[in-house]
């Protein structure tokens, strides 16, 4: 006999607990399946526990940065194992309250692999259940390279697996995860290699930001190889790995080779064929504005969708969805535009809208550029400096703003007030018009000229 629910959801990420919390808010009888841990890639392997990475490598950064303010220590240290026992500890708090958020919320729990069986049922090891509306929300896994000896790798998962840090490690990737890992073991200690198939990282990104960041990340002694490619790998006997590559050097020697060449969405074993439901070849699921798939009562949200895989564009399109099934707002869903994201790289780098080469594909000569360069204040008394670098796009008559790109100290806490404004319209002169917060690096934002 089958259980009936108005909705369920495929995972336990961002996506599908926003969507099932939301629509039970309305009364919906919702249930999530999930095998893994709740939470999904962001709170396990992503956003959270890399940004407590991220911290500690930041405190690595400013303790070589405090001789110049006067501070002076012995012997510095540093212990992996201690951040990374706090780090787990911070994870799995948020593990266990998600138990309490399901059942605070009525949402049911059910624990193993689901298969889609039709349009509207579904099977978990062996029991069936249906509903109403279904939303997939599965997200993706690392992908690995079919390669000779690609296997003695790891990915960004098993970063958060290491119980030491590595003191030789080759990146492999141009995305912002391979730029994050790298970033964050080149300033905890570790000798980095970052290897990119073509000749920039970030290509997706304003060609300042990607620009001014290898430039930074140079400096700081991440070694660079572009047009490098790993065609096999081999574990020597004292265990460390031989990277035989196609490009500027022919091998590569470390003791540890991270995979962070994308990410393949889960959408291959849930039966969406049976369902009816349309995959397009890397996997993702194509979806209408309002998350609708091919097959009514079928929906995909975050990241299988191939848009924009942030987690809180998952939440914002989880809970849009529940509002517009179950509480009467039939227009209600999510905008993917102006949608500000953020590399925590070292320096950070901030971005929202268009980049200046779309813009001008879009608007050609109707397009306008302000930028800045500078030393923010902080690195003033230190010996190595850092720089920022912003611009601002804008079009037409008015100036429109229609791209802001930061990197440098603090951009990642600047954007988000910024992302408001340009999201609701602003023009440069509305920036202008703004008085300036002094002495700060976000005022160059409303002084630039």
């Amino acid at each position: 006999m089958n259980t009936h629910y108005d909705l369920i959801a495929f995972g336990a990420g961002s996506g599908g607990l926003s969507a099932a919390q939301r629509a039970a808010s309305y009364g919906a009888r919702c249930a999530i399946i999930e095998k893994g841990r709740l939470g999904g890639t962001c709170v396990n392997v992503g956003c959270v526990p890399k940004k407590i990475m991220w911290y500690a490598a930041d405190v690595a950064h400013t303790l070589d940065d405090a001789p110049g303010y006067g501070y002076s220590f012995g012997d510095v240290s540093f212990d992996w194992a201690t951040i990374k026992a706090a780090r787990d500890r911070y994870v799995q708090g948020i593990n266990d309250w998600y138990i309490t958020y399901l059942d605070d919320n009525q949402v049911d729990l059910i624990r193993g692999s689901a298969r889609m069986l039709d349009a509207h049922t579904v099977e978990v090891d062996g029991k069936r259940y249906s509903a109403d509306h279904i939303v997939l929300a599965t997200g993706g896994e690392p992908t690995v390279p079919d390669m000779p000896g690609a296997e003695h790798g790891i990915t960004s998962d098993g970063f958060f697996e290491l119980e030491a840090l590595p003191e030789r490690v080759a990146v492999i990737g141009a995305g912002y995860i391979a730029v994050e890992l790298a970033g964050m073991l080149n300033a905890m200690g570790s000798d980095v290699s970052l290897l990119l198939r073509k000749q920039q990282f970030l290509r997706s990104f304003d060609a300042m930001l990607r620009d001014t960041l290898m430039e930074e990340m140079l400096n700081d002694g991440v070694s660079i190889l572009p047009r490098t490619q790993v065609r096999a790998v081999e574990r020597r006997d004292d265990g460390s790995l031989c990277l035989m590559c196609n490009g500027a050097v022919e091998e590569i020697h470390v003791d540890t080779l991270i995979w962070a060449i994308g990410r393949t969405p889960l959408t291959a074993d849930i039966g969406l064929d049976d369902a009816g439901v349309v995959v397009n070849a890397d996997g993702t699921v194509p979806t209408d504005a309002f998350q609708n798939t091919n097959v009514p009562g079928i929906y995909a949200i975050g990241d299988i969708t191939g848009r924009y895989p942030l987690t809180p564009v998952a939440i914002a399109a989880g809970r849009r969805l529940g509002d517009r099934l179950f509480n009467h707002q039939t227009d209600r869903h999510l905008t993917y535009e102006n949608i500000a994201s953020v590399v925590f790289s070292h320096p950070p780098i901030a971005s929202v809208g268009l980049t200046e080469d779309e813009a001008r594909a879009s608007h050609g000569e109707a397009v306008k550029v302000y930028q800045t360069r500078f030393t923010p204040m902080y690195y003033s008394p230190v010996s190595h400096k850092r720089v920022t670098a912003m611009k601002l796009v804008c079009v037409g008559g008015q100036e429109k703003i229609v791209g802001c790109h930061i990197i440098g100290l603090g951009a990642d806490e600047m954007m988000q007030g910024f992302a408001v404004a340009i999201r609701m319209g602003a023009s440069k002169r509305d920036f202008d018009d703004t008085v300036a917060i002094h002495p700060t690096s976000a005022e160059e934002l409303v002084t630039m000229r």
